[in-house]
């Protein structure tokens, strides 16, 4: 008797496992004609009948019969929380651990250092100089900064060029504080990180500098003053 409610168990999930599949490949033939793109994973999500396709931070919602697709967050009302905004933060984490810091323009915090921050940045931002500006009281805050390049104008850009000379300089913190304060950095070309910098920030999600990235995937676009910057990490 138990050996055949075992071989029922087992026969009902095969059964069930051959169904999701079945959706699974229905939607991702849906989304082929409406999403550019191949999805990352397509998995069920905590609404009911229907699934997530995700595209690198991003996800979209489709119902099990692929006839409706959602777009945007997804919000647990009970934990008040966005969903959507949790699986971005993971995708984020995930990114970031695969650069190297030794890519980075780091500015240590003085003392003890109480957050780590890591900043897209663009040499010609007037918002990423007034971030720059407070780089002191960041560090005094024991806020570490690390820069990542973020030429808004694109690859193959004058700004873009601007950073390659920035990252190609003998002492890159120095280049680019002289590069924040409006001072010509001389022309420099070498084995750098700058497009590399651009295309992560895409994956991240980062649409504008400066871009703020904090240790646990949250992204905060836009510029913060220090003191403010410190209480909202720390929130």
């Amino acid at each position: 008797m138990k050996r055949l409610a075992l071989a029922l168990i087992l026969i009902t999930l095969s059964i069930s496992a051959h169904a999701a599949s079945d959706e699974v490949d229905k939607i991702r033939s849906v989304l082929a004609q409406v999403v550019r793109g191949e999805p990352d994973s397509i998995k069920p999500s905590p609404l009911p009948g229907m699934y997530m396709a995700a595209y690198g931070t991003e996800l979209v919602y489709v119902s099990s019969d692929g006839q409706y697709l959602i777009t945007g967050d997804v919000i647990d009302i009970r934990r008040r929380v966005s969903l959507t905004e949790q699986h971005r933060n993971v995708v984020r984490q995930e990114i970031m651990t695969s650069l190297d810091e030794k890519s980075m323009i780091v500015y240590k915090a003085k003392g003890e250092t109480k957050h780590i921050i890591t900043v897209f940045t663009d040499i010609d931002c007037p918002y990423c100089v007034r971030l720059h500006q407070g780089m002191d009281e960041m560090n005094n805050l024991g806020i570490e900064v690390r820069y990542m390049a973020y030429p808004r104008a694109g690859v193959g850009s004058p700004t873009y060029q601007k950073s390659v000379n920035v990252w190609c300089a003998e002492n890159r913190a120095e280049a680019m504080t002289r590069a924040k304060s409006n001072k010509t950095v001389a022309r420099a070309d070498c084995e750098n990180p700058v497009a590399d910098h651009y295309r992560a920030g895409q994956k991240l999600g980062v649409t504008g500098t400066p871009a703020i990235l904090l240790s646990d995937g949250t992204l905060l676009p836009g510029y913060l003053p220090p003191k403010r910057l410190l209480q909202t990490i720390e929130q």
